[in-house]
């Protein structure tokens, strides 16, 4: 079962895009992040007809997250559980039924800057509410991952410039303490147990040559329980993608499980 994740920075935007890579890429499931729009202006059919079935939680303009998958889907839900006040479409979760059943969590973390301020404050709060998911979701004893952008750069060597990073919310001591406080509930990030080389990237600005320098960060990441991660055979980027034309400012990531 491949499982991609993608931000597409706006799925009428990217959609030929879209479209392209998942022809050649060929995702069991692709979650999408950041499709900024609302479900019913969602371009299904164009995607349907490549054999996905298309789930998304939508939101006008900005945020939105997707589910497309070739497999059967059951138990789909919207939102993530703990704030009822939270209005913000980041997070879709279903059971893709393969030869395994697999759970699933595609999510887009809030980005938190200005820090300090408000929006660091929900960041941490959404974290927060993302922690005590990731503990259900150990307790379930059955595979399940979380992907997607997490707008969190785990260490230093996942920046080309990590100094200029400090004071920013993706970097922020708080912000990958919050991290790792997930990661030590038993959870295995996927790149790294299968990738360790350095300026290994999944994000480049549109801003000042930053592709064509390399000048980029690594903030898209797959967290799978023991039971995925005991089904993992591989995890890789497409990083070719970011060097098309109307690209999106991330580039796909992916997790081949035996399942």
């Amino acid at each position: 079962m491949k499982i991609a994740s993608f931000n597409i920075n706006g799925i009428k935007a990217r959609l030929p895009a879209l479209l392209d890579w998942l022809k050649e890429a060929a995702p069991d499931v692709a979650l999408l992040q950041e499709i900024k729009s609302v479900d019913e202006g969602f371009p299904r059919t164009p995607i349907e007809d490549l054999g996905y079935t298309v789930e998304t939680h939508g939101q006008k303009g900005f945020n939105g997250v997707a589910i497309l998958s070739k497999l059967p889907l059951e138990d789909i839900s919207r939102g993530l559980p703990g704030n009822d006040d939270d209005v913000q479409a980041r997070w879709i979760e279903a059971t893709v039924i393969g030869q395994t059943a697999v759970r699933v969590c595609g999510l887009y973390l809030p980005n938190g800057n200005p820090a300090p301020g408000p929006k660091y404050d929900y960041k941490l709060e959404w974290m927060e509410r993302l922690h005590t998911r990731a503990q259900e979701l150990m307790e379930l004893e059955e595979p399940a991952l979380m992907a997607g952008d997490y707008n969190i750069i785990p260490q230093a060597e996942d920046a080309k410039r990590p100094d200029d990073w400090r004071d920013d919310a993706l970097f922020r001591p708080e912000s990958r303490a919050a991290y790792r406080k997930i990661l030590n509930l038993g959870f295995t990030e996927a790149l790294r147990a299968r990738n360790t080389a350095p300026q290994t990237y999944t994000f480049w600005d549109y801003q000042a040559g930053a592709w064509n320098k390399n000048d980029g960060i690594r903030i898209d990441h797959f967290l799978l329980n023991p039971q995925a991660a005991d089904l993992l055979s591989d995890c890789q980027i497409d990083k070719d993608i970011r060097d098309r034309e109307k690209p999106s400012d991330h580039v796909p990531i992916w997790v081949e499980l035996q399942a």
